[in-house]
């Protein structure tokens, strides 16, 4: 799910690991952002970036499993396909490698999940990600508050009653994945279609060498308030006259935070509907893109 945490889980759930683990990142956008923020986090990532694996680049994800796998020999590969991916997509690829076995960590947002599937906005997408994950996280519970998070955590459990479900706060688990992993049921529940993909545009944009902070956060507020059109979701990598941050806008609210390391190309992801890429200043842009 878009904004719900994955990035999080991931770089909470590999730190502190001894065990040798490479992350492929599907970014959605053109201007790949994950692999950087794993990078500047010491963990290896390889990018397939403007696309998605669970439809156009489904050959690409086989072929670049299959590399990793005879060039790093890591003892874990983690995917971590686009918030807009069917899951099973990459199961498929997966089956078709005869790699076994594996665990679908799905992550939800507990302060908007309930509002968006009462409004049927993403439909059988959403029911996708959730059939399909062997561990749930509903995540966020912090900003749902109780009742909230009580209610999603009954509906995530209606939607997949075998999955393991956990109410979490930063995308951290109670307890170590391969605990939670032995407690899955054997039995995984194949069939009932290949899943949807929610069809949302994408805007990629590269950004001036520096930008300042205020600019860039007046930026992702007009995203809030809909002067660039249904953003979801948008992230951004700036190096601004503060130092380098770290820009994301997901649940209606924006979250900027200082990056590990110099942002040598400043770019700006959006991804929704009927974005406006003409409504971005033209002073933040970068001239010779």
């Amino acid at each position: 799910m878009l904004g719900s945490g994955k990035t999080t889980f991931i770089q909470g759930f590999l730190r502190g690991s001894s065990e040798r683990t490479v992350v492929l990142v599907n970014d959605f956008g053109k201007a790949g952002i994950d692999g950087d923020i794993f990078s500047a986090d010491g963990i290896e990532s390889i990018e397939l970036p403007s696309g998605c694996v669970c439809c156009t680049l489904k050959f690409d994800l086989i072929t670049t499993i299959e590399k990793i796998l005879a060039r790093h020999a890591p003892q874990h590969l983690v995917i971590e396909p686009s918030g807009v991916a069917s899951p099973s997509g990459v199961v498929e690829a997966l089956e078709v490698l005869a790699i076994r076995p594996f665990t679908v960590v799905g992550i939800v947002d507990a302060a908007e999940f309930l509002d968006l599937h009462e409004a049927q906005v993403f439909g059988k997408f959403f029911e996708d990600q959730i059939a399909q994950s062997d561990i749930i996280l509903v995540n966020k519970c912090d900003l749902a508050g109780d009742e909230k998070a009580t209610e999603t955590v009954g509906l995530v459990e209606k939607m997949n009653p075998r999955a393991v479900v956990f109410r979490t706060v930063n995308a951290v688990l109670p307890e170590p994945l391969a605990e939670a992993g032995s407690r899955i049921r054997d039995a995984r529940e194949q069939g009932g279609g290949k899943g949807d993909h929610f069809h949302f545009e994408t805007v990629s944009l590269w950004l001036k060498s520096v930008v300042g902070y205020r600019d860039a956060e007046a930026l992702f507020q007009g995203m809030i308030g809909g002067g660039f059109g249904g953003v979801v979701r948008a992230k951004a990598l700036i190096q601004t006259d503060r130092g380098p941050y770290r820009f994301d806008l997901s649940s209606g609210r924006v979250d900027a935070v200082p990056f590990g390391q110099p942002v040598t190309e400043n770019r700006l992801v959006m991804i929704g509907q009927g974005l406006k890429k003409e409504a971005v200043p033209d002073f933040l842009l970068r001239a010779d893109v």
